[in-house]
């Protein structure tokens, strides 16, 4: 299994997973439990999976939000909306979105998203282990949406450690991707973070020789290149649970899906930052 495989399905299964903060449906799901606005539906369906976690624990594990920007909606949201009521509300939102594009999902295809999901190792996956934690849907699209999600938090996880020890806090890693793409008129209204902020973190990048007048650096390049690289390598470890031919076929299922979700209900680009499927 290549860490280049575990790449190509993220993208695919962050696509699927993505329904949850842009299709109608799913909002309109949201919106019925209590999480009106589309950040509280965010931040309240995302940080379900760990219970009424405070401030601390959802900024950790977000880690590239502004803490003001999360505290709007935690912890009082829980006495809006528990997170047993958020995790009902996103998956029927999940389901409604997707039945919009999904035909029969083979029962082949869940059979083997659910073998790689048992094979995570979950130490050190706050968030994706908390989704792993919850029952296996019986109904196949929220089967398919929960693997999706549990997958894409996994791969998350373990983004947030490889920038930690590469010291790159959460703010400076959307600047670094600024410099490289731009991306902060899309990044910088859904983050929460102040002009100041930003300014001090392209500062503390530029000390490091990481961007400079132009953008990134050589050296910023080649960091963002091995974060990009780490991190498929750290989220590959469960795709070796399926064979290579298993997952070409889940693959070639999945992506046509995906390609149909873009740009609507999921534009791009988005606040989410993924790549195209």
């Amino acid at each position: 299994m290549t860490a280049g495989r575990a790449r190509a399905l993220w993208v695919v299964l962050e696509t699927l997973h993505d329904v949850t903060y842009f299709a109608p449906q799913a909002r309109a799901a949201h919106e019925a439990a209590g999480l009106r606005g589309f950040w509280r539906g965010y931040v309240g369906t995302r940080a379900a999976p760990l219970g009424a976690a405070g401030l601390g624990a959802v900024t950790a594990v977000f880690y590239n939000f502004a803490p003001s920007f999360l505290a709007r909606s935690v912890p009082a949201i829980w006495e809006t909306v528990p997170p047993e009521q958020a995790l009902a509300a996103r998956s029927a939102g999940a389901v409604a979105a997707l039945r919009e594009q999904v035909g029969e999902v083979p029962a082949e295809a869940l059979a083997v998203l659910r073998r790689v999901v048992e094979a995570v190792d979950w130490a050190g996956r706050p968030l994706g282990a908390a989704n792993a934690a919850l029952p296996w849907p019986d109904e196949p699209l929220a089967a398919l949406w929960q693997a999706a999600t549990t997958l894409r938090e996994h791969r998350g996880d373990g983004h947030v450690a490889v920038l930690a020890a590469e010291g790159i806090d959460g703010l400076e890693a959307h600047a670094l991707r600024d410099a490289a793409d731009g991306s902060r008129s899309v990044v910088a209204p859904n983050r929460g973070w102040t002009d100041a902020e930003w300014t001090a973190a392209r500062e503390r990048l530029r000390a490091r020789g990481l961007i400079g007048p132009d953008g990134l650096t050589s050296r910023g390049a080649d960091l963002r290149t091995h974060i990009e690289q780490r991190t498929d390598e750290l989220a590959a470890a469960p795709y070796a649970a399926a064979s290579e031919e298993e997952l070409a076929a889940l693959d070639a299922l999945l992506r046509p899906v995906a390609r149909g979700l873009v740009p609507a209900p999921v534009p791009h680009p988005n606040p989410v930052g993924a790549p195209t499927p």
